[in-house]
C-alpha cells in the first residue's frame, strides 16, 4: 500500500535497494543523462553519458558514439543447452511440442518425446527483479561478460532432433540483433537439416524496442513459435518499479501491438502471458487488472499464474499459498479467460 499510495516516501528506500546493481558494474536505474546519446535497442531507451554504460551493461558511450560490446548480429552474451520435450515451458500445453498445430507446426498429434528444445539463455536484462529466479546465472554472465556465443556456433547446435528454440534469461530483448539474425539463419539451417518444423519462441519481460520486436514477431509467428511476456504487475503500476526497477508501460504497449500477429494464427496461440504470485506484493486486484487486460485482447490467450519460490532479495517472503492461487484462478475465469492455469503447483503451501 505504501508503494501504491505513498510513492514519494517509499521511493528513497526503493532506490537504496537497487543500488546493489553497482556491484555488477551497472547503473542503478536506466540512465537519463541530458548530454547523453539515446540507445533505441530496447524499451528503456537509455540516454548514455560519455564513458558510461546503458542499463543492460552491453552498450557504452565511447568518444561520443554508442558502442555495443555484445549482442551484435554475430556475437552475443548467451549460453545454451538441450532441453528434452516435454519441457517445463510455461506455454507447453498450448505449444507445438505438445502436438498443438499438427501437422503444420508439430511432428506428431501428441508430445514430441525424443526431441529437444534448444534453450538459449541471455546473460543480460533490462529489468532487475528483486526475486529473480535466474539471478545467479545472468549476474555472473554480465559481470564477467562471458561466455561469448558466436551466431554460427548456435546455428550449428541445431540438429535433426531439435524441433524448437526458446530464448529466455535474463532478457533476450537486450540483444535483439543477435536474436533476429539467428531467426533468419535458422531458416536456411532448417532446410539443410531437412527439419519439418523448427519453432522459435521468446520468453521476456516484454521491454522490447518495437522496431526490433515487429520483425522478430514475424519470424516467430511464421515458425510456429510464440512470444510469452511475464506481466509482473498491472499496467503502469508503481509496483513494477519497486519490484523490477523499471516501468512496465512499454511491455503493455508491445503486447497490445502484438495482438495483430496473434489473430493471424489461431491454431497455435502466438501470445502467452504469465504472472509470478509474489506474496505480500501481487494481490487479487493486480491479477484482476492483468486478466482484464488480456481478456480485452483475446479471452483465449494462455495465462499462467506461477507459484513463487523465495529467491535472491526475497528469500524471506515465503511461498504462494494454495488458497490465494485458487482465488486468483477463479477471478481470471470469472473475467472470461479460457486458457488459464496455475504453474509450479508443487510449490504451493
Amino acid at each position: 500500500e505504501c508503494i501504491r499510495n505513498r510513492w514519494e516516501k517509499a521511493k528513497p528506500f526503493i532506490e537504496e535497494v537497487f543500488s546493489v546493481r553497482k556491484k555488477l558494474g551497472l547503473p542503478v536505474f536506466p540512465p537519463r543523462d541530458e548530454e547523453g546519446i539515446t540507445c533505441k535497442d530496447c524499451g528503456n531507451e537509455c540516454r548514455i553519458g560519455e564513458g558510461r554504460k546503458g542499463y543492460c551493461g552491453l552498450v557504452v558511450n565511447e568518444n561520443g558514439k554508442l558502442k555495443r560490446l555484445l549482442g551484435t548480429k554475430d556475437e552475443g552474451l548467451f549460453t545454451y543447452y538441450y532441453d528434452p520435450h516435454p519441457t517445463n515451458c510455461v506455454a507447453a500445453p498450448w505449444c507445438g511440442s505438445s502436438g498443438v498445430g499438427y501437422p503444420k507446426f508439430s511432428l506428431f498429434p501428441h508430445r514430441e518425446v525424443g526431441y529437444y528444445n534448444l534453450a538459449v539463455f541471455s546473460g543480460s536484462c533490462n529489468f532487475f527483479c528483486l526475486y529473480c529466479q535466474n539471478w545467479e546465472s545472468w549476474h555472473q554472465m554480465i559481470s564477467e561478460m562471458a561466455p561469448k556465443l558466436r551466431i554460427r556456433e548456435l546455428i550449428n547446435a541445431m540438429n535433426d532432433k531439435t524441433t524448437c528454440a526458446c530464448f529466455f534469461g535474463g532478457s533476450p530483448s537486450t540483444q535483439p540483433e543477435f536474436l533476429l539474425n539467428f531467426m533468419k539463419l535458422s531458416e536456411t539451417k532448417k532446410e539443410e537439416l531437412g527439419l519439418k518444423v523448427f519453432r522459435i519462441c521468446i520468453e521476456d519481460s516484454g521491454n522490447f524496442s518495437w522496431h526490433w520486436l515487429r520483425e522478430i514477431a514475424e519470424h516467430s509467428l511464421k515458425s510456429g513459435g510464440g512470444i510469452k511476456f511475464d506481466l509482473k504487475t498491472s499496467e503502469g503500476s508503481k509496483l513494477n518499479i519497486a519490484l523490477s526497477g523499471v516501468s512496465n508501460e512499454k511491455a503493455y504497449e508491445n503486447f497490445r501491438r502484438l495482438a495483430s500477429f496473434h489473430r493471424k494464427r489461431p491454431e497455435v496461440p502466438f501470445l502467452r502471458a504469465s504472472t509470478l504470485l509474489v506474496p505480500h506484493y501481487i494481490d487479487v486486484n493486480e491479477v484482476r487488472e492483468i486478466a482484464g487486460f488480456l481478456a480485452e485482447i483475446d479471452e483465449e490467450i494462455p495465462y499462467s499464474l506461477l507459484a513463487f519460490y523465495p529467491h535472491y532479495k526475497f528469500r524471506d517472503v515465503g511461498f504462494t499459498s494454495r488458497k490465494f492461487a485458487l482465488e486468483c484462478l477463479k477471478v481470471c475465469k470469472e473475467i472470461g479467460l479460457k486458457n488459464v492455469k496455475i504453474g509450479n503447483v508443487h510449490l504451493l503451501v
